[in-house]
């Protein structure tokens, strides 16, 4: 289950009254340089980097409308020995974790990744979404 890290230190650094648009502001600011990692597993517990994901230029943007912010991640494929179980998607103090699979009819995932071929050297990029009205 996606789970959101972080929250009660971003919420204390605002000054005021914690609004949404104050919060967006402070993500924003938050994972200006942030990365994705995402894990597979050979055994019980060995979490092994497959690829690591940083942000493309000009792609963190905050969606007034829908009240959520939108990134876009990319970056090189490391290994190809095992499939994708998890990520971690990480600012400076924010954090998102989740199941994640390539595969996309597969039950219990936070995550598809669309556009992950599994092959060493290929480019991996994902697109999140932050609702930032379903935060905790």
């Amino acid at each position: 289950m996606r789970q959101y890290h972080g929250l009660e230190t971003l919420r204390a650094a605002i000054a005021g009254r914690p609004t949404l648009a104050k919060l967006a502001e402070c993500l924003l600011d938050d994972l200006r340089e942030c990365r994705c990692t995402i894990f597979g597993s050979i055994g019980d517990d060995d979490r092994i980097v497959l690829a690591e994901l940083s942000l493309e230029a000009d792609t963190l943007l905050y969606e007034h409308f829908e009240q959520r912010l939108d990134l876009q991640m990319a970056g090189p494929i490391l290994r190809d020995d095992c499939v994708p179980l998890t990520f971690r998607l990480a600012g400076e103090r924010f954090a998102v974790t989740g199941r994640c699979s390539a595969l996309p009819h597969v039950c219990g995932r936070d995550l598809y990744l669309s556009r992950y071929s599994g092959r060493i050297g290929d480019i991996a990029r994902q697109r999140f979404q932050i609702p930032l009205k379903q935060l905790p």
